[in-house]
C-alpha cells in the first residue's frame, strides 16, 4: 500500500454554507477542530500506527484479521482481473482499462447511499448521517467526471469493455450493499483498498507515460468540471486538507494546460478517497486525524492466550 502524506480539513457541513460564495483565490479560515488530537507513535506489526488522544487516549481501529484478509483478496482479485484484461501498453486501449476502473471505483458510494437512504425513510435522523450523505455525493460525482473524462478518450469504445465494466459493477454494487449494511467499517476498508489501487495506478501511468500524456489536449468535460463549474462538490468531498502556512486551509484549484495535468488530478482525487475512507474506517469520522496522521489501515495483531501460572 502506498503511505501517503495527508493533511485536515474543515467539515463538509461548515463548507457547505459558504462554498457557493468563495472564489478560487480565497482561503477558508481553520476552524477549531471538534477534538484535540495529539499524536505519539504505536508500532503494530512491520509499521507504525499513530494513536490519537481526545480527552483520553484513542488509538485507530484495526480490521479483524480475517475481514482485513478477505477484503484484500476480493479488491485484490478484481484489480488482477482488470490488469490481466487491459494490460498498460502506452496506447488508447489504457483509457479502456481507466473506463472499467472507475465504473467499479464510483459504485461503493452509490451503495453507502441507497443504505442510508434507507435507514433515514425508517426514521433514522443521526446528524452524521445527512453529512456523510452529502460527502458520499459528492464523491460519487467526483468518480462520475473522471469516468466522463475516459469516455471522452475512448476508452467506452467497445460494446465489450462496456460490458464488462457494467456487469463487474452491478455485481459489486450488491455486494458492497449487503456489507455496508451489516458492518460500515468493512466496506470502507473495501474503499480503501480500491482508491489506494486507484492511486497507484494513475501514479505509474504518469511516471511511465508522461511524455505522451503532456502532448495531448484538455478534454472539454475536464476542463468544464476542474475550472469552469461551480467548486462546491468539488470542495465537498475533499474532507482533510492542507494547511498553507498563516494556518488557512487552502482550496484546491487545479491548473489544467495538458492531459498529463488532468490525470495528475484524478490520482490526486483518488487520494482525497483515500484519506477520507482511512479516517472512516479508524475513527468513524471523516476528520479523524489530521493530515500527516492518516496511513492505511492494519489488521488486529493475532491474539494469544496467556500463559497458564
Amino acid at each position: 500500500a502506498s503511505a501517503f502524506q495527508v493533511a485536515p480539513a474543515l467539515r463538509p457541513g461548515s463548507l457547505a454554507k459558504h462554498a457557493l460564495s468563495l472564489r478560487p483565490q480565497q482561503q477558508v479560515a481553520a476552524p477549531s477542530f471538534h477534538r484535540a488530537v495529539t499524536t505519539s507513535p504505536q508500532t503494530v506489526g512491520p509499521q507504525t500506527v499513530v494513536a490519537a488522544a481526545s480527552n483520553g487516549t484513542m488509538t485507530p481501529r484495526q480490521m479483524e484479521e480475517w475481514i482485513y484478509s478477505f477484503n484484500k483478496i476480493i479488491i485484490d482479485t478484481v484489480y488482477d482481473i482488470i490488469c490481466f484484461l487491459y494490460p498498460v501498453t502506452g496506447g488508447k486501449r489504457d483509457f479502456a482499462r481507466f473506463y472499467v476502473l472507475e465504473t467499479v471505483a464510483r459504485v461503493p458510494y452509490f451503495a453507502y447511499l441507497s443504505v442510508m437512504h434507507l435507514r433515514e425513510t425508517f426514521g433514522e435522523r443521526d446528524p452524521k448521517l445527512g453529512e456523510r450523505m452529502r460527502t458520499h455525493y459528492a464523491e460519487a460525482d467526483n468518480e462520475l467526471h473522471h469516468l466522463l473524462i475516459m469516455e471522452s478518450l475512448g476508452g467506452n469504445s467497445s460494446i465489450i469493455d462496456r460490458s464488462v465494466a457494467q456487469a463487474m459493477a452491478f455485481g459489486y454494487y450488491w455486494y458492497v450493499t449487503g456489507v455496508y449494511a451489516i458492518s460500515e467499517p468493512a466496506a470502507y476498508h473495501l474503499s480503501e483498498l480500491i482508491e489506494n489501487h486507484a492511486y497507484d495506478t494513475y501514479n505509474k501511468y504518469l511516471t511511465e507515460h508522461e511524455e505522451m500524456l503532456k502532448s495531448m489536449p484538455v478534454p472539454d468535460i475536464a476542463r468544464k468540471y476542474y475550472i469552469e463549474d461551480n467548486p462546491f462538490l468539488f470542495d465537498l468531498f475533499c474532507t482533510v486538507k492542507d494547511r498553507d502556512e498563516e494556518g488557512n486551509f487552502s482550496q484546491r484549484r487545479p491548473k489544467l494546460e495538458t492531459l498529463y495535468d488532468v490525470f495528475v488530478n484524478v490520482r490526486d482525487d483518488e487520494k482525497e478517497h483515500w484519506k477520507t475512507l482511512c479516517n472512516l474506517v479508524q475513527y468513524n469520522d471523516m476528520q479523524g486525524v489530521e493530515n500527516k496522521n492518516v496511513v492505511s489501515t492494519q489488521p488486529k495483531p493475532p491474539e494469544f492466550p496467556a500463559a497458564p501460572p
